[in-house]
């Protein structure tokens, strides 16, 4: 919408005004930054708690600071926005941050906590687009899809490589062992499109039981280290559905990628950090690995940016842009996730899904 443009909507007989920037309702309400782009339906709906929203997608960390100090804000909904100390610490009456996804690997929760300030997520609600993402990137690592699509559209007709079977081509995921390592709600979406995929899944997690993995109809695969060692020797693919977190750094190391079969599969679509990506390049260069990945050590807090990692230049890497929750489907989702959350915190004083309780 051209800058100054604007609409009306009627809710409560209050008047509430849209710009491209900024919502503006009237200035004795509850104020709301919302930092990142957000669904439409997300920001009427926080309009319609009676709240003034500000909508400032792409504001950034520096002009953050200045915003909560300035305007007040009792709540912040950010998505990818980093939100360090030096914000918190500028925050004026800042209640609640909202992280409107799962990670909050963006906010420094700590220093949030040492103010007062309540940290809540929106958990589950992308879980059905990472899923469907990690067994899209699983299909391209056995079928090679990106690599057949590239050399078509350079005009080659390549059926001969592409017809490969086995471990030189393709194997087909019927039959094949996934080792899931990390069983929240993606991981259990994951396998229950792995078991329709005619897969035989282990699930791995810290604290996971053989009842809970019988009921995911899974395999039981342990909850320590080494038995994620066992799961990597065993499975011929691995998905993995873990936070960053300390106990979570690098924990795909040198020794986890030996213990991989020769030729495995690799699916990454949670955080950068867990891999040693370095020990993953051996492994891709002298095993054969091939790895699915949507997110990566290095890569960049912007939307848009210059990104020269050597590992999706690899071949047998087939990767996309962090874009696992990036489906319509999934952003309505957290949306009225985050709605609901801050209608609570307003109504009751409740935090929910809070991480820093």
């Amino acid at each position: 919408m051209d800058r100054g443009a604007f609409f009306s909507i009627a809710i409560r007989q209050t008047r509430y005004i849209q710009c491209d920037l900024a919502w503006a309702i009237r200035s004795d309400l509850v104020k709301v930054i919302v930092a990142d782009k957000f669904e439409r339906v997300g920001l009427e709906g926080l309009a319609g708690l009676g709240f003034e929203v500000l909508s400032q997608p792409g504001i950034g960390t520096d002009e953050l600071a200045k915003h909560l100090a300035s305007q007040n804000a009792e709540v912040l909904v950010v998505r990818s926005t980093k939100v360090p100390a030096s914000v918190i610490e500028k925050s004026g009456s800042l209640r609640l941050i909202v992280r409107a996804g799962a990670g909050v690997d963006n906010i420094d929760v700590g220093a949030a906590t040492a103010k007062g300030i309540k940290v809540c997520n929106c958990p589950g609600m992308n879980a059905v687009a990472v899923a469907e993402l990690a067994m899209g990137l699983l299909l391209c690592c056995d079928r090679r899809i990106p690599d057949q699509t590239f050399e078509l559209r350079a005009g080659r007709w390549n059926k001969k490589e592409f017809g490969k079977t086995g471990a030189a081509g393709a194997r087909g995921l019927k039959g094949m062992t996934l080792g899931v390592v990390g069983v929240g709600a993606i991981g259990q979406e994951v396998i229950r499109r792995a078991t329709a995929f005619g897969m035989q899944v282990v699930a791995w997690s810290r604290g996971i039981t053989p009842q809970h993995a019988a009921a995911l109809n899974a395999e039981f695969g342990g909850t320590d280290t080494p038995a994620l060692l066992a799961l990597a020797n065993r499975s011929d693919a691995i998905s993995v559905h873990l936070p960053l977190a300390d106990t979570t750094k690098k924990l795909f190391n040198k020794t986890f990628f030996d213990a991989m079969k020769p030729g495995a599969y690799f699916v990454n679509t949670s955080r950068g950090g867990i891999v040693d990506e370095a020990a993953l390049r051996e492994a891709i260069q002298t095993k054969g690995i091939r790895a699915g990945l949507d997110v990566y050590e290095f890569q960049p807090s912007e939307a848009e940016a210059g990104f020269e990692s050597p590992t999706p230049k690899l071949p047998g890497v087939y990767g996309t842009h962090h874009s696992g929750a990036s489906t319509e489907q999934a952003q309505l989702a957290v949306a009225h996730e985050t709605v609901r959350i801050v209608k609570v915190f307003h109504e009751t004083g409740r935090f929910e899904n809070c991480v820093n309780a």
